[in-house]
C-alpha cells in the first residue's frame, strides 16, 4: 500500500511572477489533496529566481491554510542555515495553527551557493558537520525535556513529524540512529539510493516516534494522454537542470520541442543520469515506471516531483499519477 506525496519547488515560470507561483501552489495543493496525495512539501532554496519557496515556513502556512486534510511540510529545511530554536518556534507555530498536519523534513545542504549562504547567516561559522547535534537540539525543544534550559514558545510539546532528508548515506545513518523516517532525494541525486536505503533499514533503531523503518524516495513524473505530450512537458524541467548544472539558473522556461535532440550526446548523458528515477509518458508508461521503482526500492511512500510549465497540465499530470498509484494499491 504505497503512499504518494508531492514535492513542489513552487517554480516561477518565464513571464510569471512570485505572486502567481504562490497562488498556483495553493491551487495545486488543493488538487493534490482531492486526488489522495498524502503530503505536500516545499523546499528551502535561496538566491534562485525560478524558485519561490525561500521563506519555507511562510509558504507552508499559505499551503496549509488553503487545504484541509493533506499533511504539509518541508522537503526540506536546510538546518545549517538556522538556529534550531528558530525552527522550533516556526514549526511550533505551524503546529498550533494546523494541528497534526505539519511535517519537518531536515537537510544539511545550504540550499544555495556559498555567497548566498554567507549573506543569510552573516558568517559561515555554522558547520554542516554539526547537523546531527542541531537535529537533536531541535528534538529537545519539541520534547521540552529541559536539556537546553530553554522553553521554545511556540514549539514545546508540538506534534511535528520530523524527517531526515538525504542524497548520500550520511542522512541514512542519522535517520537510522535517531529512529526517524527517512526521505531520499533520488529525483535529482540517484547514485546512492540503494546503498542509503540498505543502511537505513539495517541500522534502524526503534524510537518513541517510529517503531520500524519508514522510507520515502523522490521520483519525477511527467504524465499526459500520450507519450509525445508528456515528453514535451518534461523539457521545461530538463532545461532547468541544464541551466543549473552550467551555472546559469533562471525562471522555468516553456516546453521546447526537439530540446533533447539539440543537446548532443554529452547533454543527454547528463540528463539521463540525473533524471534516471523518472517516468515520462502516457498513463500506461507511467504506471510501469512507478511500479518498477516501487518494486526495486520497497519504499513506503513515493515523493512525486513534477515541474511543469503549464499549471493545468501539471494538475492533469498529478491526476494521472494518483490514478496510477490507486491502481498499484489495488494490485498490491
Amino acid at each position: 500500500m504505497t503512499r504518494y506525496s508531492l514535492l513542489d519547488l513552487v517554480p516561477v515560470i518565464e513571464g510569471g511572477t512570485v505572486s502567481q507561483s504562490l497562488a498556483n501552489a495553493a491551487d495545486l495543493a488543493r488538487h493534490a489533496e482531492s486526488v489522495g496525495f498524502q503530503r505536500y512539501w516545499v523546499a528551502e532554496h535561496h538566491g534562485m529566481t525560478g524558485i519561490a519557496s525561500a521563506a519555507t515556513a511562510v509558504v507552508i502556512a499559505h499551503i496549509a491554510a488553503a487545504t484541509k486534510t493533506i499533511r504539509v511540510g518541508s522537503g526540506g529545511i536546510m538546518l545549517p542555515n538556522h538556529a534550531p530554536l528558530t525552527i522550533a518556534e516556526q514549526f511550533g507555530t505551524l503546529d498550533a495553527l494546523f494541528p497534526g498536519r505539519i511535517d519537518l523534513g531536515l537537510g544539511r545542504a545550504p540550499g544555495s551557493d556559498q555567497r548566498v549562504a554567507r549573506a543569510m547567516r552573516r558568517t559561515l561559522e555554522t558547520d554542516a558537520n554539526a547537523f546531527p547535534q542541531d537535529v537533536m537540539e531541535l528534538q529537545s525543544y519539541f520534547a521540552n525535556d529541559g536539556q537546553t534550559g530553554i522553553v521554545a514558545t511556540p514549539g514545546a510539546g508540538a506534534d511535528v513529524e520530523m524527517w531526515i532528508l538525504g542524497s548520500s548515506t550520511f542522512g541514512a545513518q542519522l535517520a537510522a540512529a535517531l529512529g526517524l523516517p527517512y526521505a531520499f532525494a533520488s529525483h535529482f541525486a540517484p547514485d546512492a539510493l540503494d546503498a542509503a536505503l540498505a543502511i537505513y533499514r539495517r541500522d534502524f533503531r526503534p524510537s518513541a516516534r517510529l517503531a520500524k523503518p519508514h522510507v520515502m524516495a523522490g521520483f519525477n513524473v511527467f504524465a499526459a494522454e500520450t507519450d509525445a505530450e508528456a515528453e514535451l512537458l518534461a523539457t521545461s524541467q530538463q532545461q532547468s537542470f541544464v541551466a543549473l548544472r552550467t551555472g546559469n539558473p533562471g525562471k522555468m522556461k516553456p516546453p521546447l520541442a526537439g530540446y533533447r535532440e539539440s543537446l548532443g550526446a554529452q547533454g543527454n548523458q547528463i540528463l539521463d543520469h540525473v533524471l534516471q528515477c523518472s517516468a515520462v509518458g502516457s498513463p500506461a508508461k507511467v504506471a510501469r515506471g512507478i511500479a518498477a521503482f516501487v518494486e526495486r526500492t520497497g519504499v513506503d511512500e513515493v515523493m512525486v516531483t513534477s515541474a511543469i510549465y503549464d499549471h493545468e497540465a501539471r494538475k492533469r499530470s498529478l491526476s494521472i499519477t494518483a490514478d496510477v498509484m490507486q491502481d498499484l494499491k489495488i494490485a498490491a
